[in-house]
Order: structure tokens, then sequence, then C-alpha cells
């Protein structure tokens, strides 16, 4: 572990400041000192909070989150979330209604009590000692500087602050159903992230987040008989003991009621937390890589998952290393909490430790956390990028075909052939229904990397991924970041898919129009159906049981992809996009022919499939 921090350490120095060279990040320190009242579920905190602006302009005023605010009657994320739920989507097999309801509210925060609500009050804000003047604009509070910050300069505020945990899971919560006491995220004043854009006051509605880069130091302090998990690593761990110090010790005595817990961690965006009185907690070590802490619920039920979620965990880092880049940091922690899966940096909070959610929300920490996209505007760059990452992680632990029945494909196409369809880009906040947000989010976001593998090749894709990493860890990257790292890999170019998948409801269908014979030569003419154009591969199988593969680049893309397996290939003349049918010649005789298909591996995003296989019994 002592050569683990030497390499971390090595590694993190060289990439906090590097960004692009017109790209300037702002950079944060929080000190945070809070304690708990288990009785009350209050929290009491304060905070140093080092601001250094390194954008090329003047500040007269930040921004700050105060998430917990949204969990009162009459919120803009309570009237939001009641918006929908009575929209019917269509009809279930046993003739029910399908309802847009989001699954995670359980309980309306409608119908919270007043000692169920939660909230977030500042009650100090100092800058250069003196108090500052606030606006509260719900979520978000408002302070005018009476100084400004000057570009390139560094600022210390000092804050007090008040909140109460709300009692219902969504991402924060307390008594969750499976008898967590706390999970605590989304819960001190954060201040808002500024960046090439300007201010990033996104409402707090339900959905994603967005941080600035910076360190953490975090003391909790809290009833004695609990015991936490947490955002990065234990400072007093010979203190504490409860398997920090040494895996299997017991929770150490102290004097009095209560003990406090001291967190820090470097470079990130966010901190989390969980406490109950009867969590268990072990560890596991991956090789070359993280100590991994699994935290769960005292049960014997929970307690089997957690073990075999954690065995499977070790082994699938060394593959998640080489597709995805190295974990960078020292831990990584899996909580059992309310709110389903939730990420966040070095530790995430999991129901019942499903292993498909642990894997999910620990791929979370390469596709947010260590690239860190803005949430709100780029959801499908963070749940859809995770969720391709989650898929191949478990392909290759079953042992299985990446490509074979994709999910992805299925739950894109459903809402394409909606009236509920938006565009990818549509920010997170602003989606219409819950169906097109994770829709798009999740499913489109997969497809997105998966239909990129089929235009420049898998063997490039991985590339990419890499470079990605390489190139964007610590930064803030966008989707035409992302493409220019896959033109430059490719030796392509991908804006026109970029813009098709993201900004249009376009979609992908293709099909054969007919075939025939002429002075020896056969011919299969192809059609473009849909309105999005794509390269084409098209499989001929002949009678004697050979094939033929052809190729046809589209002419937007300047460029085609490598070779991908042993079946003879054909490149033929690009396909000018303007242009709904292309004909593609071959030399056998065609009552030679037994099938033809266009896209036989099925990553292309082709909305009516039925059309891309003609069998002929000849």
């Amino acid at each position: 572990m002592k050569l683990y921090f030497l390499l971390l350490i090595s590694y993190l120095l060289p990439h906090t400041s590097k960004a692009q060279p017109d790209r300037w990040q702002q950079r944060i320190k929080y000190v945070i000192d809070v304690s708990v009242d288990v009785t009350t579920n209050i929290i009491k905190g304060k905070q140093i909070i080092t601001y250094t602006n390194n954008s090329p302009d003047t500040l007269n005023r930040i921004f700050i989150h105060l998430f917990w605010n949204a969990f009162k009657p009459n919120s803009m994320m309570d009237v939001n979330s009641r918006s929908t739920e009575n929209l019917v989507l269509g009809t279930a097999k046993d003739g029910k209604p399908v309802k847009d309801f989001d699954r995670r509210f359980r309980k309306r925060v409608a119908d919270l009590t007043p000692d169920e609500q939660g909230w977030c009050n500042v009650l100090k804000f100092n800058y250069n000692g003196r108090s500052q003047k606030t606006k509260l604009h719900e979520t978000i509070l408002e302070v005018i500087l009476d100084k400004p910050i000057l570009p390139k300069s560094s600022t210390v505020f000092n804050t007090e602050f008040e909140c109460r945990v709300p009692k219902l899971s969504r991402r924060s919560g307390r008594d969750s159903q499976e008898g967590i006491r706390y999970s605590i995220g989304q819960w001190y004043p954060k201040i808002s992230e500024y960046d090439y854009a300007g201010w990033h006051t996104d409402d707090y509605i339900s959905r994603e987040f967005y941080g600035v880069w910076g360190d953490f130091d975090v003391n909790i302090t809290i009833d004695k008989n609990y015991k936490l998990g947490a955002t990065g690593v234990l400072q007093n761990a010979s203190a504490i003991g409860w398997g920090y110090d040494k895996d299997g010790t017991a929770l150490k005595p102290v004097q009095g009621d209560v003990r406090t817990w001291k967190f820090s961690a470097k470079n990130i965006h966010d901190f989390v937390w969980a406490a109950d009185p009867d969590y268990k907690h072990f560890t596991r070590q991956t090789a070359n890589g993280p100590l991994l802490h699994f935290i769960y619920k005292n049960n014997d039920s929970t307690e089997a998952k957690c073990k075999a979620t954690a065995d499977s965990c070790v082994m699938i880092y060394s593959f998640m290393a080489k597709t995805f880049g190295a974990y960078p940091y020292p831990v990584y922690s899996f909580i059992q909490g309310g709110g389903g899966g939730t990420e966040y940096p070095m530790a995430t909070l999991v129901k019942e430790f499903g292993f498909e959610t642990a894997v999910h929300e620990w791929c979370h920490s390469w596709y947010q956390m260590i690239l860190g996209t803005n949430e709100n505007l780029y959801a499908w760059m963070d749940e859809g990028f995770a969720d391709y990452a989650e898929a191949r992680v478990l392909a290759w632990l079953r042992k299985k075909d990446f490509f074979a029945g994709a999910s992805e494909y299925d739950r894109y196409f459903n809402l394409a052939r909606s009236r509920f369809d938006e565009p990818m880009s549509t920010p997170a906040n602003l989606f219409s229904t819950n169906l097109a947000y994770n829709t798009n989010s999740y499913y489109k976001g997969a497809v997105f990397l998966r239909q990129l593998g089929y235009i420049v090749g898998e063997e490039n894709i991985d590339k990419i991924l890499l470079e990605y990493y390489r190139e964007w860890r610590f930064k803030h990257p966008d989707p035409n970041d992302f493409i220019r790292i896959a033109e430059k890999v490719s030796n392509m170019q991908l804006q026109w898919y970029k813009e098709y998948m993201l900004n249009t409801l376009k979609t992908v269908d293709y099909g054969i129009d007919s075939l025939w014979e002429e002075d020896g030569v056969s011919k299969i003419r192809l059609k473009r159906v849909g309105e999005m154009p794509m390269p084409l591969d098209l499989e001929l199988r002949f009678k004697d049981g050979t094939k033929e593969l052809h190729y046809i680049p589209l002419s937007l893309m300047f460029g085609e992809k490598p070779l991908e397996n042993n079946t003879p290939r054909v490149v033929h003349e690009e396909w000018k996009w303007t242009h709904p049918t292309y004909i593609v010649e071959f030399k056998r005789r065609l009552t030679d022919l037994k099938e033809a298909e266009i896209d036989p591996t099925q990553r292309l995003a082709d909305i009516e499939r039925r059309n891309n296989l003609l069998h002929l019994n000849w």
C-alpha cells in the first residue's frame, strides 16, 4: 500500500492542473466539520472553503447548491416528480397501464410530514472576515460578494450551516426500506461550477450534477455506536478500528457518547457518506489497484451477496484497468444505502448489494468521477458510457458475446417509435418524461458507443476509450472533446455521427430493395429508408457455405474501418449520404446466393431489422 500511495502521488500531481491549452478549470478545497444528532436527524457543520479562480473573469458573486431544500412539499422537485406520475406511456402485457412515475420515489415529497422533510440553511457566510449578502432560490443560494474575486487568485470562505436528513431515499435519506439509517449524498453547501460557459446554477430537480475539482477533508462526529463508510481514506483508522486499521478488527471504545471519523480525498468533485449502527465491514485488495471496502447491513442474506460481489469485483478490476484506464485513487467503497445505486467519487451507495448494480456504479468511477462531464447537460456521457462499460465487464466476466442480444437497442427502439422521444442533447432536467430521460441517458447513450464501434471498428473503439481517459481525466470533457479523440484515433470524420445522434430524432433504417443478374454480374440494390445515413456491412452467404463481406463506407466519414474478422471483405466506393439507394455488385452467379444480410453483427441501430435479411430458396 505504501508503494501504491507513492505511485498515486506521482500520478496525480502532473494531472491536477493540466488541461487543454485554452481550457482553464476552477479549483476548490473543502475542510468540513459536522456533528450529527441521531435523535433529531439534524446535521450542524462548518466549512473552510479555499476557492481558486483560474478563469480570466472577475467574479462578483458565487452560487451554492443546497440540494436538500428540494425535500419539501411544493418544491420544484416535488412538482416535477408529480407532473408525469399519471402519464400513461402504454399498456403492459397484463393489460394494465404503464405510467411514467419515477420508481425512485416510493414516497412522494408532497406526503412528507414536517419532521420528515429535508432542508439546508446557510447560517453564516463570511468572506474576508465579513458577512456577505445572500439570496435564496430554493436549492441555489446566491452570494453577492462585497469584494470581487480577481482572475488567477484564491480566496477563503467560512460558512456555518444546518440541515436535516429527509426521510426519503433519493441519493440522500434516512431509514430506507432496507433499514439503512443514513445515506448522505448531496448534503453540504456545494459551490457551483464556473467554466467557459459561465455559472452552472442548475436547480435540484432529482437528476444529475456537476462539480469543481478539488480536495476534501471531512470530519464527521456522530453517536459512538454508528459505523461509517465514505468517500476517501480514513485518516484516523488506528483510533476507529472496525476493519479500517486491519481487516476484521472491532470498533474501538471511546470515552463519551460520540466519536469523530476523519476522511480525506484528493482531486475529486463530490463527497458521500453513510452511517448505521448495524453495519459490517470487510476489505479486498485488487492486484495493482485499489483497496476495496464493502460495508453492508448486518443480516445473513446481504452478507452472502456482498461477499460474492466482493470476490467478483476483485476479479474484474484488471479488465477494467486495461479497457478503461487505471483507477487512480487508493480506495473504493461499496456501501449499502438507500436510493438504489448512487455513484460518487471513491464510493457508491448500492441497494441490497446486487452485483450488476455494483459494477455499474463502479464504472461511474471512470465515466463521471475521473472524466467529470457536466451530467446536467450530457447525462448520456455519464450513464450511457457507464452502461456500456458495465456490459463490457459482465460479458468478459461471464465469457459471453458482448454483441449478442444487447438490450439497450430494444429500449432505444421502443422510445424512438413512440411519441415521447426527445433529442439526446436535451439537458437532464428538461426532459418531459422519465421515459425519455432514462432511455436517452442510459440506453441510447450506450448505443452511441456500441454503434461507434461498428463505424470505426472494435479495435479502434478500445483505443478511443483509453486515449479519452488519458487526455481528459480530471477535466470536464464535452461531446466534441470525445468525438475529436475518436476522429484522431480512427482517422475518420465523425462530427456527422455526433450531430445526428445527439441533436436530431432521425433514425437508422436500411433495407434490401431488390436483386438481379445482368450481363453475368449479380447486383443487389440497398435502400436507405430512415433519415440517418450510415456505412454498411453487407454479408453474402452462398450455398457452398462460403461468405463474402461487402463494406460500403459513408461519404461523410472520409475513411474506412479496418478489417474486423477473417471473412473476405470487398471495400466498395463510398455511399453518398444524399442518395437513397446503392447497388452492390458481386461476381458470383445470383443463384449461388443463399442469404444476404445488412449488419450481421447487429451493432447498427437499425430501427427495422426485418428488412435487413433476405433468405433465398432457389
